[in-house]
């Protein structure tokens, strides 16, 4: 579960106070809790007496990412220029193996990691622009800070592909494969076959494939692009700060590392998408670690898709909107009769308006005391042509039928 923050961060008196609309700014849609499926893949060091330097451990991961906005803002006192506030959010990251299981039967934990991820106002001191950076804690011994921007562009995410193909220290382009790599030829130096089911030579050669197929059948109109690393120069935005401290263990002894962790490139998607199951927001991440041993630089690829997870108010809500609909059912249900008994009054309003459409009119009935042709009446409730009703000049009168002649007797 993970840890409620409860305290409230209070700027220092004095604090210029220049919020942005949004204070977390692109980072905003990362609260919430996230999961999905991805790839893992890392060179390990082996005692070379073992047989190999390395072992290349791969594996299909199950994966939790959870973000906690940090209530309030964070004050960052300056000299050389204004104070700044900054905004954040806490995260915990755990991922799992799909395909080992302890003894228990339950995913094989590979990865936890607690951080915070911050939003950065423009400064003057150095000169920079918004930024937003990582401060992550890995249990193996090594903290960081990656630093860099956010972005929104048009259309969905398009993923560059990713090489795992260690090279010499310092010469990216002095590439060294290992036979491990192609899992077409058996290694015991590689994760052994019952565990890398569904791991692909495709996934192998690029990582950010995995991505790109998460992407089938979904439609993506905009996309958030987070950039970070560890790395600064001068061509960087920001070019100062950022980095990575280790343990005495991953460092080594000068020049011969265990597995130093030198530099952290990684990049985030986050995109809104519809697909044949409805909507929903996408979290996607490819990340690249080098860790320097035997001396070579070996990149340690992660990748994941991530569905962003509905909050619990918000199933509240859908919980809370069917009771009521269920509420109203017998509500519905007491009309129904309430409207049977109106059918009778209705039925004798339609009679009602029947006669008044139609008042037939009757003769005067003769005067008894009158004698004659004109005291001759009609049959009782027979009914005259009123003169509205007479036809008029043109109309068709129907013709007498012809009398049937009589028999002789």
């Amino acid at each position: 579960m993970p840890i409620e923050l409860t305290t409230r961060l209070v700027p220092i008196p004095g604090i210029l106070k220049l919020l942005p609309t949004s204070p977390l700014g692109l980072l905003a849609p990362l609260a919430g809790t996230w999961k999905g499926t991805g790839f893992n893949q890392i060179f390990r060091p082996l005692q070379p007496q073992l047989g190999s330097d390395n072992f290349l451990e791969l594996n299909l991961t199950d994966e939790t990412l959870e973000f906690t906005e940090i209530p309030g803002e964070i004050p960052n006192r300056g000299f050389a220029q204004a104070d700044i506030s900054l905004f954040g959010m806490t995260y915990l990251q755990q991922v799992s193996d799909v395909n080992v299981k302890d003894t228990n039967g339950n995913p094989a934990g590979i990865h936890i990691e607690p951080g915070i991820w911050i939003n950065i106002p423009s400064t003057t001191n150095p000169q920079e622009h918004a930024t937003v950076a990582r401060l992550a804690n890995i249990p193996h011994g090594t903290s960081l800070l990656a630093q860099g921007t956010a972005t929104a562009i048009a259309g969905p995410p398009v993923f560059p592909p990713v090489d795992i193909t260690p090279f010499f220290i310092g010469q990216p382009n002095n590439k060294v494969t290992f036979p491990s790599q192609n899992l077409s030829t058996p290694s015991p130096f590689r994760s052994p076959p019952s565990d890398i089911v569904g791991i692909t030579q495709a996934m192998v050669d690029n990582p950010n494939s995995v991505l790109q197929a998460a992407l089938v059948g979904k439609t993506i109109n905009s996309t958030t692009v987070i950039r970070i690393s560890t790395l600064t120069s001068a061509t960087t935005v920001p070019n100062a700060g950022g980095g990575i401290s280790d343990i005495a263990f991953l460092d080594g002894t000068a020049g011969n590392p265990n597995a130093r962790v030198v530099q952290m490139d990684a990049t985030f998607w986050i995109s809104d998408f519809t697909d044949a199951q409805g909507y929903g927001t996408l979290l996607q991440y490819s990340q690249v670690v080098l860790l320097n041993f035997a001396p070579l630089s070996w990149p340690h690829v992660s990748v994941a898709s991530l569905v962003k997870q509905k909050s619990k108010s918000a199933l509240k809500e859908i919980k809370d909107n069917k009771v009521e609909i269920k509420e109203h059912k017998p509500e519905l249900k007491e009309f129904k009769p309430e409207l049977k008994e109106h059918k009778p009054e209705i039925k004798e309003n339609k009679f009602e308006v029947k006669e008044l459409e139609f008042q037939p009119q009757t003769l005067p009935q003769p005067d008894p005391g009158r004698a004659g042709p004109a005291a001759a009446a009609p049959a009782k409730g027979r009914h005259f042509i009123a003169p509205i009703e007479r036809p008029a000049v043109g109309d068709v009168v129907p013709k007498k039928q012809p009398r049937k002649p009589r028999k002789k007797r």
